[in-house]
């Protein structure tokens, strides 16, 4: 069993939660079915600069989503592009922190986050 963290998620398989680990499962499933391509995990978003405040730099706001991924169209398999890229978070507690980082998603990169 893994480590418990202040919301009560277990670290699982290297997993933030037994749910990401799950979620993780599911989307390689997929991606080994056709479904969806190109699934990246831990993927990097700056949504504002480094900057110095009262002489001291500070590091850039970065959101970090769960999973990206391209998921493919069925209906249209024979024509690229064929679907659309998801931005997937799995949540279990929505923090004031994380809701004004999904806020500056939309308005920064035009990206709606899949909650699951």
């Amino acid at each position: 069993m893994g480590k418990v963290s202040k919301y009560r998620a277990i670290k699982t398989n290297g997993y933030a939660s037994k749910r990401e680990a799950a979620r993780a499962e599911e989307l390689k499933i997929l991606e080994r079915a056709g479904r969806i391509t190109g699934l990246r995990e831990q993927v990097v978003y700056v949504l504002a600069p480094s900057v110095v405040i009262q002489g001291r730099k500070r590091p850039p706001v970065r959101y970090i989503a769960d999973f990206v991924y391209w998921e493919i169209d069925p209906k249209r398999k024979d024509q690229f592009p064929n679907g659309k890229w998801v931005t997937e978070d799995v949540k279990g507690v929505k923090t004031a922190v994380y809701v004004m980082k999904r806020h500056l998603m939309k308005s920064v990169h035009g990206i709606d986050i899949l909650e699951t």
